[in-house]
């Protein structure tokens, strides 16, 4: 068994169509270059997103180790208050004994 295979005849391409035709290739060219432009925009987004995250993680250890430090001063600024609180007691003994 053999198939035969009918070929169409060809209808001439009008003006029109040709038209038409390039607008549809004008068309798509300009959608492929939106989308390239596109693909181009999401690259910058994401890479300024990574960057924006690692600004961010950097500023987490910044902080940390400010609050760190303001823990540690914490801890001195009542020490020294103790040791003030402490001598300002000792002066009014001191004065109280040497008035009476």
């Amino acid at each position: 068994m053999s198939a035969e295979i009918i070929a169409f005849p060809a209808r001439p391409i009008s003006a029109a169509d040709q038209a038409g035709q390039e607008r549809l290739r004008r068309a798509l060219a300009s959608l492929e270059a939106a989308v390239a432009s596109q693909r181009a925009a999401v690259a910058d987004w994401r890479r300024s997103l990574a960057q924006l995250a690692e600004t961010m993680s950097g500023l987490g250890v910044s902080l940390h180790r400010y609050r760190s430090s303001l823990t540690r001063l914490e801890g001195q600024v009542g020490a020294l208050n103790k040791e003030a609180v402490a001598l300002e007691a000792w002066a009014d003994k001191t004065l109280s004994a040497a008035d009476g």
